[in-house]
């Protein structure tokens, strides 16, 4: 699995022009799913992404974690993460995990979270989103569970 991690201030995720979710400081997750990913990744995500040390201590110094400032996790899924455009300039999505695979571990990744105590706010899987976002630093982290980067 892989995500794209931005601190953020405020966020929202709009679906058809209606607004679904909503979130204060805190950090949103762009998550892709891989074709081999299962449920041990989705939790090893999930651990990384709310005890990533990108929030500012009293010193101004990146060293705490979303639990420790007690903000939100947005966790929204966007299968183009997985996309490789290696090869010419229209990326390929074969490694992207179908739908009826990927949901559940998109879910469940966000319910990892949940069970360490952060508030969690989603989008709607395979739905055309709109996020607002106001990215603070700004602040943004790839993450990927087969360590790439």
């Amino acid at each position: 699995m892989r995500a794209v991690v931005q601190r953020v201030s405020h966020a929202a995720i709009r679906v058809e022009g209606a607004l679904i979710a909503e979130m204060g400081a805190g950090l949103v997750a762009l998550v892709g799913v891989a074709r081999d990913d299962g449920p041990t990744q989705a939790c090893e995500l999930a651990e990384r992404i709310v005890h990533l040390r990108i929030f500012p201590d009293a010193e101004g110094r990146m060293n705490r974690s979303l639990l420790e400032t007690g903000g939100t996790l947005g966790v929204v899924s966007q299968f183009t993460l997985m996309g490789d455009a290696r090869k010419g300039r229209r990326p390929a999505f074969t490694a992207a995990a179908p739908g009826p695979h990927a949901e559940p571990l998109v879910d469940a990744l966000a319910g990892a979270a949940r069970g360490l105590g952060v508030p969690v706010v989603t989008g709607r899987f395979g739905a055309q989103m709109q996020i607002a976002l106001r990215n603070e630093g700004p602040v943004t982290i790839l993450l990927d569970t087969e360590r790439q980067f």
